[in-house]
């Protein structure tokens, strides 16, 4: 399935247009990202595959700048589907996506990947990942033992508090903090985790590892 797309909602009219692919075996989930991608003004065309042969068809046939693969295509994998579709369009990069599972860093840039995102990621974050792989980018998730060693032990109180629910007035009574001081360590906690607010925090922190 294609489509040319001359959307005017995003308002970064002037960035680089990119072509993509989208490969994923669940209908539910090429109406979700198709719903998302076709309002992307960026997006110069779209196209869709559910197995891997159809993939590398269209990659042949229209060169996409980036292909969005799913870890898992029915009883084949995202692994497969991004080794043949780099093998038959190499100008073609590989941003592998999962609702579940997790591929390493190192893993999947031996098949050939450009980066990994998960499935229930913000809108905003997926798309930056579409558009920096696109463009010639890498977007991988930080390696939780290396997110985990910047944090401080108060910090990660704090962030534990926060998945409690705790607000910042119960959490400034909890750790004998004043509340000033607990939002300076929330802020501190958001721009480590790349977080844009508590619930965010606590939701790469649990992807993370990071809570127990």
């Amino acid at each position: 399935m294609t489509a040319e797309l001359a959307a005017t909602s995003d308002p970064e009219v002037d960035r680089r247009k990119l072509a993509v692919l989208l490969v994923d075996d669940h209908e539910v989930v090429h109406l979700g990202f198709r719903l998302m991608l076709t309002r992307t003004a960026w997006i110069s065309r779209l196209v869709s595959a559910r197995t891997i042969d159809e993939a590398v068809a269209l990659a042949c046939r229209y060169e996409p700048h980036v292909a969005l693969v799913d870890l898992m295509l029915g009883e084949a994998s995202g692994a497969d589907a991004c080794e043949a579709v780099r093998a038959a369009c190499p100008k073609t990069r590989v941003l592998l996506m999962s609702g579940s599972g997790r591929i390493g860093t190192s893993t999947a840039q031996a098949i050939g990947a450009s980066g990994f995102v998960p499935k229930d990621w913000a809108t905003a974050d997926i798309l930056r990942a579409v558009y920096t792989v696109g463009t010639g980018g890498t977007m991988f998730l930080p390696r939780a033992e290396t997110v985990g060693a910047g944090l401080s032990q108060r910090e990660r109180n704090v962030l534990e508090l926060v998945a409690s629910g705790a607000t910042n007035r119960e959490i400034a009574d909890r750790i004998h903090l004043s509340p000033h001081t607990v939002k300076e360590h929330l802020s501190s906690l958001y721009r480590k985790l790349g977080a844009r607010n508590r619930a965010d925090a606590v939701q790469r922190a649990q992807r993370l590892g990071l809570l127990s």
